[in-house]
């Protein structure tokens, strides 16, 4: 009868337990097509890396054990990283990218090239750092969290902000150089400022601007001009890198020449790293390709399908900037290989070899995950939904 008058005393429950509501949330879709693009990554070291292992003095399947360390605690990253919430994303995020952006800076006076012209690298002895690969997810963020902030009233200039942080990292890397990363960098950025509603004619001047710096490094880069004079040369020359990853992707043809059966491993320095899909087209042909290029796809289309329907601008800006960044990243890594690009000396994510590159590729796809993470109260469908109840 109490409860009849007064109404029933409710029942405070506890949370759902993070594991399962994880779980039922996150997008188990593009998950599985990381960890499988992960799967190819092993599958084709076992071919690609025994050459570079032999000529080190290593054990066959040295590089490979290697890339199964890393990419292991990069798929750890990726699943604590996406069990986050987007406001410990972002935090984490901004720490990182600070520590990052420091590393980068000091690069000139305590890093090293490795033989290969280009400072990107801190060497540790048992391994080494490319600050460049952790700095680009941080970067994403950051960018979205000052863009989010200046939309908001009397909010900072967030954008003016966000675009001189750009310019000063774009600076850097180029100093190294290593153009391909501040490409991608200014990319993102725009891709970020474009969804943030910016104006398309100064989406055009800046075009016009890159323009004009790519001009000014052919004229004063020797190591630019070098790599835009092959690209754009009618002959491919057979003993280049470029020569060797055309040959190979020829010779695949539709089903490869079978498993081991390749030999660009065998003459391109590095085939486990920038032309790892040289060797998938060669030993598994053009249908291994296709399948990996599917697996990039679906992780981009299905993370930007959700983050449509997302109302809170950081998460749509910030998770936007990373699905792109890692869309992009995949198709100027196999662009470079079938002479759609000029050479840029990027990694394929998760796919190919290098431990900066797979974890950094794993914090990045964590985030993404942590932002496309099913949440109803935050959809633009549900503020709809209320208006026509009203």
């Amino acid at each position: 009868m109490t409860e009849m008058v007064y109404g029933a005393v409710p029942v405070v429950r506890g949370g759902e337990p993070i594991l399962p509501k994880w779980w039922r949330t996150v997008d188990r879709w593009a998950m599985s097509c990381v960890l499988m693009l992960f799967g190819v990554g092993l599958l084709l070291g076992l071919a690609a890396s025994v050459p570079l292992a032999a000529k080190n003095g290593f054990e066959p399947f040295h590089y490979v054990q290697r890339q199964a360390f890393f990419g292991g605690l990069a798929i750890v990253a990726m699943m604590l990283t996406s069990m986050m919430s987007p406001v410990l994303v972002r935090r984490l995020a901004v720490l990182g990218f600070l520590a990052a952006f420091v590393a980068l800076a000091l690069l000139p006076f305590f890093g090293t090239d490795f033989g290969k012209g280009a400072v990107r690298w801190y060497s540790l002895g048992f391994a080494s750092i490319q600050p460049s690969e952790f700095l680009k997810p941080g970067f994403m963020v950051v960018a979205a969290w000052m863009m989010a902030a200046s939309m908001e009233i009397n909010g900072p200039p967030g954008r003016t902000w966000s675009f001189a942080l750009c310019i000063a990292i774009v600076l850097m890397l180029a100093m190294q150089p290593d153009f391909g990363q501040a490409c991608l960098v200014l990319f993102g950025w725009g891709v970020i400022y474009f969804v943030a509603g910016a104006p398309m004619v100064l989406l055009v001047g800046m075009a016009g601007l890159v323009i004009i710096a790519g001009t000014v490094a052919y004229a004063h880069s020797e190591h630019f001009a070098r790599r835009i004079d092959g690209f754009l040369s009618v002959e491919v020359d057979p003993t280049t890198q470029l020569g060797y990853a055309t040959n190979a992707i020829r010779e695949g043809g539709l089903f490869g020449v079978g498993v081991g059966e390749g030999q660009v491993k065998w003459s391109l320095p590095d085939a486990h790293t920038d032309f790892i899909i040289a060797v998938a087209a060669e030993e598994y042909g053009l249908v291994l390709v296709l399948c990996i290029i599917a697996l990039y796809t679906v992780v981009v289309v299905r993370s930007l399908l959700r983050l449509v329907r997302e109302r809170d601008p950081f998460i749509r800006l910030a998770g936007t900037g990373l699905a792109c960044m890692f869309g992009v990243q995949a198709m100027i890594n196999m662009g470079v290989a079938v002479r759609l690009l000029p050479a840029k000396g990027m990694t394929l994510p998760f796919v190919s070899y290098g431990g900066s590159s797979v974890i950094a590729s794993g914090i990045a796809v964590g985030m993404l995950l942590a932002f496309t993470r099913s949440r109803p109260q935050g959809q633009l469908s549900d503020i709809l939904g209320r208006n026509r109840a009203r």
